[in-house]
C-alpha cells in the first residue's frame, strides 16, 4: 500500500500533465497537424546557440571529473560567483557566493527552501490563481496552504485579503511575477505595498514573513512591462529563479535560489538550505549544466517570437468574442470560459480539438488558460477551431 499522503497527490495528479499525455494520443487519432495542444508550457522557442557551444567546450576542455563529480552542495563557487556578479550588475543587489544555490530548477528550488524553513502547521500564502503544484510543495512539509482571493479584471494580487489572512502562523507568501497562470506582471506599486503590509505584520505579531518569488518566467515581459526584483522591496525576500523558460532549457532542470544577507537569520537559512539540498535527494543541481549556464548568464530566449504568438492569440480569439487578459508577461493567455463550468467547458473545446487547461486547475474557476510557446503556425491554424468553439457559444 502506498503512503496516505501519496493517495491524495495521486488523486490530485496534474491536470496539465495529464492533458498533454492525451494530446499525444489525439495526435496519433487525427494527425499532429489537426490537434491545438495550448496544454503544457514547454519553450518552443530553441535555446540560444550559446548554450549548446558551451556545454561542447566545456566536454571538450575540462577534465570529465571535474565536469562530472561532486562539488559544494550549493553548487560550484565559480558559478554561483557569476550569477551573483550578473545579478548585481542587473539589480543593483550586492550578492555574493554564499547567496547563490543552484537548484534542480525553480520547483527543486522552492522544495528546497520551504524545506529550510516549514514547520507543520505554519501557514503559506498563495495569490489565486496559481501554479496548482504549490499545492503539493507545501504539502510536502505539513505546512498550511492559505489561498487569496483572485482580483479580477486585472488579477494583480489582492492586498486588502492578503492582510486579512495573514496570522501568527504565516511562514511564507509565494509570489509568482510574471504570473501562470494568467500572464499578468505585478507592479511595482502593488510590490511596495505588498511589501509594508508584511513589514506590519512581522511587527504585529513578532514573526518573520519570508517572500518567496518563483521567477521562471522573468525574462518573458512584453510591451514595456517592467518585473520588479523583489529583493529590493522586502527585506525578506528569497528569490528562486529557471532556466527553464529564459535558456528554453526545461528537461535540464537547472536553476537556483538567492538567499540574501537581509533576510532574518540569513546564515541559518543559507546553511539550512545548503543541507535541505542534500537531504531531499538532489544532492546538488546537475554538474555539466551549472557550466553551462555560468557561461550564459548574458544570453536572452527570443522573446520576440512569444511576443507574435502573444499577439496573434490574443487578438485572434477577442475578434471572435472570447473575452482574455491582455498578457504581459510569461507565455500564457488566461480567458473566461463561455459557461460557468470551465471543466465543461473544457470538454466542448476538446469536441474541436483544442486543448486548453481549467482555471479551476489553478483555483481560478470560470476561466482557461492557453499556453501559446507553440509554433505560431499552430496558432494561425487553431484559430479556425477556436471560431467553431465560438460558434458553439453564439458568441458575437
Amino acid at each position: 500500500m502506498i503512503a496516505k499522503k501519496m493517495v491524495d497527490y495521486v488523486k490530485g495528479s496534474s491536470v496539465i500533465r495529464a492533458m498533454f499525455e492525451e494530446g499525444k494520443i489525439m495526435a496519433e487519432k487525427y494527425g499532429a497537424e489537426n490537434v491545438y495542444d495550448f496544454s503544457l508550457g514547454n519553450p518552443s522557442v530553441e535555446p540560444p546557440v550559446k548554450v549548446k557551444e558551451a556545454i561542447k567546450n566545456i566536454l571538450d576542455s575540462e577534465n570529465p571529473n571535474f565536469v562530472h563529480g561532486y562539488m559544494n552542495n550549493s553548487g560550484y563557487e565559480n558559478v554561483r560567483e557569476k550569477i551573483a556578479n550578473h545579478l548585481n550588475k542587473e539589480f543593483g543587489t550586492k550578492l555574493g557566493v554564499k547567496n547563490i544555490l543552484m537548484t534542480v530548477g525553480a520547483a527543486g528550488g522552492l522544495n528546497v527552501i520551504l524545506k529550510t524553513l516549514i514547520d507543520p502547521q505554519d501557514e503559506v500564502l498563495v495569490f489565486a490563481p496559481y501554479f496548482g503544484e504549490y499545492n503539493n510543495y507545501i504539502a510536502n512539509y505539513d505546512g498550511v496552504r492559505v489561498v487569496v482571493a483572485p482580483n479580477p479584471p486585472s488579477f494583480q494580487p489582492n492586498l486588502k485579503d492578503m492582510e486579512e489572512k495573514i496570522t501568527a502562523k504565516t511562514k511564507a507568501v509565494i509570489i509568482n511575477n510574471p504570473n501562470n497562470p494568467t500572464g499578468v506582471v505585478y507592479k511595482k506599486e502593488i510590490i511596495e505595498e505588498m511589501a509594508k503590509i508584511l513589514e506590519k505584520k512581522e511587527k504585529e505579531f513578532g514573526t518573520s514573513i519570508y517572500l518567496i518569488a518563483d521567477e521562471p518566467y522573468r525574462e518573458l515581459a512584453f510591451d514595456g512591462a517592467v518585473v520588479p526584483y523583489l529583493t529590493n522591496h522586502y527585506h525578506n525576500t528569497i528569490v528562486g529563479y529557471s532556466y527553464s523558460k529564459s535558456l528554453s532549457l526545461p528537461g535540464e532542470r537547472i536553476g537556483y535560489l538567492v538567499i540574501p544577507d537581509e533576510v532574518d537569520d540569513a546564515e541559518n537559512v543559507q546553511q539550512a538550505a545548503n543541507i535541505a539540498n542534500r537531504i531531499l535527494g538532489f544532492v546538488n543541481a546537475p554538474s555539466l549544466m551549472q557550466l553551462a549556464v555560468a557561461e550564459c548568464v548574458e544570453e536572452k530566449t527570443n522573446v520576440d517570437a512569444y511576443d507574435a504568438n502573444r499577439k496573434l492569440l490574443y487578438e485572434g480569439l477577442t475578434e471572435l468574442g472570447f473575452e482574455c487578459v491582455k498578457p504581459e508577461g510569461a507565455f500564457y493567455l488566461w480567458m473566461k470560459a463561455c459557461e460557468e463550468d470551465d471543466k465543461a467547458f473544457v470538454a466542448k473545446a476538446k469536441e474541436f480539438n483544442l486543448l486548453l487547461v481549467p482555471g479551476s486547475s489553478f483555483a481560478g474557476p470560470g476561466y482557461v488558460r492557453i499556453a501559446y510557446c507553440v509554433s505560431n503556425d499552430m496558432i494561425k491554424r487553431s484559430l479556425a477551431a477556436f471560431k467553431k468553439l465560438a460558434e458553439a457559444y453564439n458568441l458575437k
